[in-house]
């Protein structure tokens, strides 16, 4: 504000004379523009641009440059690299810090000064008091200022406000929940009562109802009022329920959400595959890309099926182990065996008869039934042919007596050396030859190094810790993520995880030539899981969804070579990164969570 201009109106007062209204505002807006001409300069008056975008694109840069450039710093400390020595994007970061600096001192940093500077002094406050006073003399009349100026004032209405009924106020939820509450009618509060008090059965609901997702709903209102616990994390609406009726989950009351993440591409056998992975492991994903990326720079992998062959093996007694061995004998025979084909492949058009292992202990005998499923994993396919034979031996050998369709020696879903020697489901091997600079260069370790960690990790490690079927680094998390993707059985894995990885010197000692041998992959494209909308999605990605209809099984196997080419990027990624030193620092990076558990527990 203008002091000097300010003074003059100090001191002549009986100057202002009464004026028309619209002459004073008019002269009001001229006070008004002239003082914001007089108003002192500041530093960011010079930018055109808002200061709300302009601190923020300098704020956000120099905090960037300096998280990088101190990040830069670290790594070059532990390599022992020269701090002089710069790259391209150093060097832009080091400018951009300056200038960004340079911003922020100026508009921050001059603004400050310049306050200092430009603070008035107690002529001017005096100056600025004597104004109030005119101001408030002037305007102490004791009629509304419009009959001053000799205007007419006008009249407002008094008349009494009613409130509309049809007025009520709407409340907006800004924030909507992620999972809306479904709303229950009367019928289905009785319902859940029902549920409650026991009177109606919780897996009746589908049936009695007819409406499998009005089910769930109701099934999960019943069981938070039973257990007083919340299910508002749990997701219910966005899913299929009639899809899992009878087949994949009995009494849902949600379902669980798992990210997916993808892996490659994967060149296998000269195609390249995308491979989903479910998983909540950090790192996992990324690692097998990277040993995805160095097997695509060195030729890709290959991969041959050995088997393909999904067992069970019912237990049945005698009364001695002497008619227990004559059953074998029978078995064995290979006249019998063409006679137990017919019986067993009139289960399936898929299913067909392979060979039929026994065991003997005591009087009782073990028969592990092998068979073909086709695209399927195969499992109820084997048991129904099975159970068609055992109804036929019945007939040869009255006093058997069947124990259990399964005695454990298939053996699904255990660590078993018989899977581990004989297989069961698909019996692959895949193996690559990566050439030396990609080991270097995006493998960051050696050949001679990585030869010499398999040997001491996966084979004599393995081998000390009384392994079974689990010389590997982490075969495992490649095989679950992937089955989880897929719709396949995730209990599964305990055998189709069964792997063993070796690595050695190749081309003088130059090239690493790296292969996996997995003996029972347990997997199909049909029936099960893979029919959900999500694993379909998945098993579409890879090109293996549904049945092949030109040659019966063959999605399942090229499934089954897949995911051992995905074990082969792991397993070259992961020991990789041993021999390198660098396991601690990526799960430090990647899986590691730096989410407030208490901060987000009490939102």
């Amino acid at each position: 504000m203008d002091v000097r201009r300010r003074s003059t109106m100090a001191t002549n007062p009986k100057t202002i004379q009464p004026q028309p209204m619209k002459q004073q505002q008019q002269q009001r807006l001229k006070v008004v523009d002239d003082d914001d001409v007089n108003v002192n300069p500041k530093p960011s008056d010079v930018l055109s641009l808002p200061l709300y975008f302009t601190n923020a694109v300098f704020f956000t840069l120099f905090f960037s440059v300096v998280y990088f450039l101190l990040t830069r710093w670290r790594e070059k400390i532990r390599n022992s690299t020269p701090l002089h020595v710069v790259t391209f994007s150093e060097i832009i970061a080091i400018f951009a810090f300056f200038a960004s600096f340079i911003y922020l001192l100026g508009f921050f940093g001059i603004d400050f000064v310049q306050s200092l500077i430009l603070r008035p002094s107690s002529d001017v406050w005096a100056v600025d008091d004597d104004e109030d006073d005119i101001i408030i003399k002037e305007d102490s009349r004791k009629v509304p200022c419009g009959a001053a100026l000799d205007c007419p004032v006008p009249q407002i209405a008094t008349s009494p406000i009613v409130a509309s009924p049809k007025a009520a106020p709407k409340v907006v939820d800004t924030f909507p929940d992620s999972t809306p509450a479904a709303t229950t009618t009367e019928e289905d509060e009785e319902i859940i009562k029902a549920v409650v008090a026991g009177t109606t059965p919780s897996y009746s609901l589908e049936s009695k109802l007819g409406d499998c997702k009005r089910a769930a709903a109701i099934r999960r209102e019943a069981l938070q009022k039973l257990t007083g616990k919340s299910l508002s994390g749990l997701p219910l609406e966005g899913f299929d329920y009639d899809s899992i009726l009878g087949q994949c989950c009995e009494m849902p009351v949600g379902y669980v959400q798992i990210p997916v993440g993808i892996a490659g591409p994967l060149l296998l056998d000269g195609r390249e595959y995308s491979v989903p992975m479910a998983t909540t492991e950090g790192c996992l994903v990324a690692s097998t890309n990277r040993g995805c990326k160095a097997i695509h720079l060195s030729g890709g992998a290959s991969s041959v099926l050995l088997r393909d062959g999904m067992t069970r093996a019912p237990v049945v007694r005698f009364g001695t182990a002497k008619r227990a061995a004559e059953l074998k004998f029978f078995l064995e025979e290979p006249e019998n065996f063409e006679t137990l084909s017919i019986i067993f492949n009139r289960s399936s058009r898929f299913g067909r008869l392979q060979n039929i292992k026994c065991a003997l202990a005591g009087k009782n005998l073990f028969m592990r039934f092998t068979c073909s499923t086709g695209d399927a994993m195969g499992m109820n396919m084997v048991s129904k042919g099975v159970q068609n034979v055992l109804d036929f031996l019945q007939n040869e050998f009255p006093d058997m007596d069947v124990m259990g369709i399964s005695g454990n020696f298939c053996s699904d879903k255990k660590p078993a050396a018989v899977n581990w020697i004989e297989g069961r489901g698909k019996s692959v091997v895949c193996e690559a030859i990566i050439k030396g600079d990609v080991v270097r260069k995006v493998l960051k370790t050696n050949v001679d190094a990585l030869v010499e960690l398999n040997m001491l990790k996966n084979l004599t490690g393995s081998a000390m810790a009384g392994a079974l079927g689990g010389f590997n680094a982490h075969a495992s998390n490649i095989v679950s993520a992937v089955y989880i993707a897929t719709g396949q059985d995730p209990a599964q894995n305990v055998e189709s995880s069964h792997c063993i990885t070796m690595m050695e010197p190749v081309n003088d000692g130059k090239d690493l030539h790296v292969s996996v041998t997995m003996p029972s992959i347990e997997v199909g494209t049909v029936g099960g899981g893979t029919q959900l909308a999500s694993q379909a999605a998945c098993l579409n990605l890879l090109g293996v969804k549904g049945a092949n209809r030109e040659s019966a099984g063959a999605n399942a196997r090229l499934l089954a070579s897949i995911v051992a080419g995905s074990v082969l990027a792991g397993e070259l990624s992961l020991m990789s990164a041993l021999a390198a030193g660098q396991l601690v620092g990526s799960h430090m990076k990647y899986n590691r969570s730096n989410r407030d558990v208490t901060a987000a527990a009490s939102a």
